[in-house]
């Protein structure tokens, strides 16, 4: 069940997504939503600005370094001010919290404490990210401890969500996420199966309806033939689903490093939120 959602807050467009879907999601589920702002300590002591000390000498870049801190920290606490306006207008619990430190990580670490991290594809630094999905994003959806919801830029309110299933570990525990979720919202859930005979997608299926008949919703169940990394992006969009269910990074990393895996790939790809589940 979630009770407590964790949003990062960085000033982007793709962080204000993020915080609407967030609040979309506590209003229904009666959840606190708590806004995280990292000051990124790589902008304040990279190696840009070492390269300044070498310049204006030890003293003088101490005093900048300092400066620049505390112009990331005012920074940091406005926006969460306006983050605290925005789940009061929107009639929703929240939490602040303002860290210093590298912002995957910081964010990771909080999440220990939250249900679900929602997050977005990309964040204040997008222009200078390489790929479809921005660096933090990659590493949050790498290391968090918890499930992660990433948004893309464009919000919208859920109304059709479908999970991806192949019978895997990892995709069973994201049924019972979906599930969970679907009856709080009460919402239909479809499941779909991507495999090379249809006849092996209907036993994978059966699995999944045996599991979903102990909750009270609609599920629409059924398979499709292909390779599931184009597969699920490309009926995403042409059913419209508006969300999609997703265990995490189903490979082994060294494969995941040679080839990718399905999950990257749509959180790529995907025109819609990716819900990951560890």
């Amino acid at each position: 069940m979630i009770k407590s959602i964790l949003v990062g807050i960085d000033g982007s467009e793709h962080a204000r997504t993020a915080l609407r879907y967030a609040t979309w999601l506590a209003r229904r589920l009666d959840a606190t939503v708590t806004g995280l702002h990292v000051v990124d300590i790589v902008s304040i002591e990279g190696s840009f600005f070492h390269d300044i000390s070498g310049s204006l000498g030890f003293e003088p870049y101490l005093d900048f370094t300092s400066k620049m801190r505390e112009a990331l920290q005012e920074r940091g606490a406005a926006l969460l001010d306006e983050f605290r306006g925005f789940c009061t207008e929107a009639g929703v619990r929240c939490d602040t919290a303002l860290q210093i430190g590298i912002v995957p990580s910081e964010i990771c670490e909080r999440a220990r404490e939250t249900d679900l991290v929602v997050i977005g594809h990309r964040g204040v630094n997008q222009r200078f990210s390489t790929g479809l999905l921005g660096g933090t994003a990659e590493s949050v959806t790498r290391q968090c401890p918890k499930p992660v919801l990433v948004t893309p830029l464009e919000f919208a309110e859920i109304r059709s969500p479908v999970l991806a299933y192949d019978g895997s570990q990892r995709a069973s525990a994201a049924m019972q996420v979906a599930a969970e979720v679907c009856s709080q919202l009460s919402l239909p859930l479809s499941v779909l199966t991507v495999c090379r005979e249809i006849e092996q997608g209907d036993k994978i299926l059966d699995q999944a309806r045996r599991y979903l008949s102990s909750y009270s919703i609609e599920t629409r169940p059924y398979a499709i033939t292909g390779h599931a990394y184009e597969s699920i992006p490309a009926e995403i969009r042409a059913k419209h689903y508006d969300l999609v269910f997703m265990g995490s990074h189903g490979h082994g990393r060294i494969i995941e490093l040679v080839l990718g895996s399905t999950t990257e790939y749509v959180l790529r790809n995907a025109p819609c939120p990716v819900f990951l589940n560890r």
